[in-house]
């Protein structure tokens, strides 16, 4: 079976569905190597960003497994492993690159309006968040929980309920299955640090009551936080 091309508007899963229908029929079989991820983008006719989604997700699944440096080789698929369900929509479904993408364009207005309404204990709230990752960084844990109560304080100072609840949504899925594992592969204590500082021009916009450069902070900071995720696999770090 030749690979056919994705429509566009097709999600990450219809991507790994076809990848996994075409090793179920030894197109690509148990111990061989993927194409290269920009090769596959091509063959499949969608971003490599989509393309990169597909592939964790089966690497969650146990059907691929990433050796940084080498490749990416097909795996015997366990028995007890569940088949995803492809109606399934909530948050830890959503593919991490696009949920960036999502965070681009609305959290850098909600660090807009946070810098208008914060309070003093708004302000509060977010420096603390910000001692949080700053903490947990030093200690050699990943600041995941310090990172998230940055941005949901952030969204708590916006002045809009709607807005705090979609941010929630977002972080619901940066704490789902394929976020973590995208993290294992990209996140690292340079990663972590250049976070720290990117949030600290975040925060200091807000305390000055700059909108502007709150908005522009945090889109920076979004940008390069998509762009660590996106990088080459071989600039992972080894496991």
């Amino acid at each position: 079976m030749p690979i056919q091309a994705i429509e566009p508007q097709r999600l990450y899963r219809q991507i790994a569905e076809q990848l996994r229908q075409l090793m179920a029929e030894g197109e690509f079989a148990v111990g061989t190597r993927l194409p290269a991820e920009r090769e596959l983008a091509s063959q499949l006719g969608v971003s490599r960003p989509s393309v990169r989604e597909a592939l964790i997700a089966l690497e969650v699944e146990g059907v691929i497994e990433v050796r940084t440096g080498s490749g990416i080789y097909v795996r015997q698929p366990s028995e007890s492993q569940p088949p995803p369900n492809p109606s399934s929509n909530t948050p830890a479904d959503w593919g991490p690159l696009e949920v960036m993408s999502a965070r681009l364009v609305i959290e850098a207005e909600v660090a807009a309006l946070a810098a208008r309404h914060a309070s003093r204990t708004d302000r509060k709230a977010i420096r603390a968040a910000w001692q949080q990752m700053k903490q947990e960084a030093a200690a050699g844990q990943i600041p995941r929980w310090g990172d998230e109560a940055f941005h949901e304080a952030i969204a708590s100072a916006c002045g809009n309920s709607v807005l705090l609840d979609t941010v929630r949504r977002l972080w619901q899925a940066r704490n789902g299955a394929l976020f973590e594992r995208l993290g294992d592969h990209f996140e690292n204590p340079d990663s972590w640090q250049a976070a720290i500082e990117e949030h600290a021009l975040v925060m200091q916009a807000i305390e000055a009551g700059d909108s502007p450069g709150a908005r522009k902070a945090m889109q920076r900071h979004l940008r390069q936080a998509h762009k660590r995720y996106s990088a080459s696999w071989r600039r992972a770090p080894a496991h």
